[in-house]
């Protein structure tokens, strides 16, 4: 039987149409494998957690696992944690965000709160040692402070280590660029209902928003103006909070300073693409003016486990700013969580009160 023009026409239509299909098919299932040999989930990372509702916090879905994160039964990721605490156990808490959960690296025991606590377990032979990572993506120090009552002191760590900035400093960023009539509220995170189901989408968007970001930042448009003496308020505010509360808890609360991939020196595209995503979440800055706000926020960390008392780790600059040590702006790669363990681990077991601590563990057995 022979077709008619029309015919012809529809028949091409779908067949191009169910080419391009089966194109995308593929496409979305190559980038999920690629997915899982880099990351060891297909999905998103936030299919690993939910809302809860009575505190409002995201909380990790216990027992929950990929090839690269596996989550214990308590929602922490991490190893078992035994309850109640045994006599003598030298028990660290990490409280933080992404930075601190450390999705981006191969593996839980290359998560630098991990390799932290194997540090600590080969220097203070004779003590039993183990850790909770309390540390969940999106955190703010607001956030930390209501899992520390909710979730971390009955849990009673001897060692508090709070790593904070990035969040709060985002969150503080775009309300005073809202302010200045650059940025609305609900940009924020504002993506395509096609991104809660293709992981493919999803990535393409995210890295189109970044490069329009990066584009839009090396054109200078539309730049938040703040001084950065004036930044900052509310995150030292929350965090001296956290910190006074956390020292109720424990014996030991170390504050660490913020690291980050761009840095003052680098070539002008180099600093750029070490920005990316930090202009992604905060498109209305520039990379001078984001240098300017991290160092006006690890300013006010050491002024504050300054005024507090607590141990102060700095050495933010320790981890060199590539794209070997770092995924982003702002989280590690394996070699960068290393080299985070070390300035933590080093700084632990130098400071006399935690030796002190560890005097009082082996005492106690």
């Amino acid at each position: 039987m022979q077709l008619s023009h029309r015919q012809k026409v529809v028949l091409s239509t779908v067949l191009v149409l169910l080419v391009v299909a089966l194109m995308l098919v593929f496409a979305e299932g190559t980038i999920r494998i690629r997915q899982w040999v880099k990351y060891g989930y297909f999905g998103q990372i936030g299919d690993l957690w939910s809302v809860d509702h009575e505190t409002g916090l995201r909380v990790l879905e216990a027992n929950a696992s990929t090839r690269t994160i596996s989550v214990n039964s308590l929602g922490f990721r991490g190893p078992p944690l035994h309850q109640p605490k045994a006599a003598g156990q030298l028990r660290l808490a990490f409280l933080g965000a992404s930075t601190t959960f450390c999705a981006e690296v191969s593996s839980d025991e290359l998560a630098w709160p991990h390799l932290v606590t194997e540090a600590i377990k080969s220097g203070t032979p004779g003590v039993a040692v183990d850790y909770v990572n309390g540390a969940v993506p999106g955190y703010t120090v607001q956030s930390s402070l209501r899992n520390l009552r909710e979730s971390i002191a009955p849990l009673e760590p001897d060692a508090i280590i709070i790593y904070h900035a990035t969040n709060d400093l985002s969150r503080e960023t775009r309300s005073l660029a809202e302010k200045q009539g650059i940025y609305r509220a609900d940009m924020a995170d504002e993506m395509s209902w096609l991104t809660e189901y293709s992981l493919l989408w999803y990535l393409v968007e995210k890295n189109l928003r970044i490069k329009g970001a990066q584009r839009d930042a090396d054109a200078v448009r539309q730049r938040l103006e703040f001084s950065p003496s004036e930044l900052g308020s509310q995150f030292r505010n929350e965090l001296t909070q956290l910190v006074t509360e956390a020292k109720q808890v424990s014996t030991v609360v170390a504050l660490v300073t913020f690291s980050h991939q761009i840095r003052p020196g680098q070539p002008p595209g180099k600093q750029l693409e070490a920005a990316g995503s930090a202009l992604y979440y905060m498109p209305f800055m520039s990379p001078s003016g984001l240098l300017d706000a991290f160092v006006r926020y690890n300013q006010i960390i050491t002024e504050v486990a300054r005024e507090t008392g607590v141990l102060l780790i700095e050495g933010e600059s320790l981890i060199p700013g590539d794209s070997e040590h770092f995924n982003d702006t702002v989280h590690f790669r394996d070699a960068g969580s290393r080299v985070m363990a070390r300035r933590v681990s080093d700084a632990l077991l130098q400071f006399t009160g935690f030796q002190e601590l560890v005097v009082a563990k082996r005492t106690s057995n």
